[in-house]
């Protein structure tokens, strides 16, 4: 059995939250949003938090680095539909020597839609190998993670 990820911030972790209008594309018959869009949603979420720490995924990928999805996991508790107006969070969760995994709430007003996690491995961009990330990262991933 996979390990769980906690579904709530470690106290010094940096939150990105965004509101998304759900487009009627990103429906189905009935007006609720197609499962696959949450996955969308946590990515535009998650690239939010990585500007925060300094380094947006293309300067990333400029030092030769990049930062491969290993897995997916969502729970979906309530539907969205056409028309809401829903707020993505995301954090890092957990740091390690060459993996990152981040946490996502989805919720409208104060009612919780769906939870999920995605981890990541970084890759170094010419060998397509599994790395450490640059020294120039760790500082600033540690204070998303709220490990400085």
């Amino acid at each position: 059995m996979a390990a769980k990820v906690a579904f709530s911030p470690p106290p010094e972790a940096t939150r990105a939250v965004l509101d998304i209008e759900v487009r009627y594309k990103e429906t189905d018959q009935m007006g609720v949003v197609h499962h696959a869009n949450y996955v969308v949603w946590f990515e535009l979420a998650r690239t939010h938090l990585c500007k925060e720490s300094g380094f947006d995924y293309a300067e990333i990928e400029e030092m030769g680095y990049f930062l491969i999805v290993s897995k997916v996991d969502c729970r979906y508790s309530q539907p969205a539909h056409y028309g809401d107006t829903v707020q993505v969070a995301a954090w890092l969760q957990k740091k390690s020597s060459r993996g990152l995994t981040f946490a996502y709430e989805v919720t409208r007003d104060d009612q919780h839609l769906a939870r999920g996690s995605t981890e990541h491995l970084w890759l170094d961009r010419r060998t397509r190998r599994p790395t450490r990330p640059p020294k120039i990262l760790e500082e600033p991933f540690s204070r998303l993670a709220g490990l400085v």
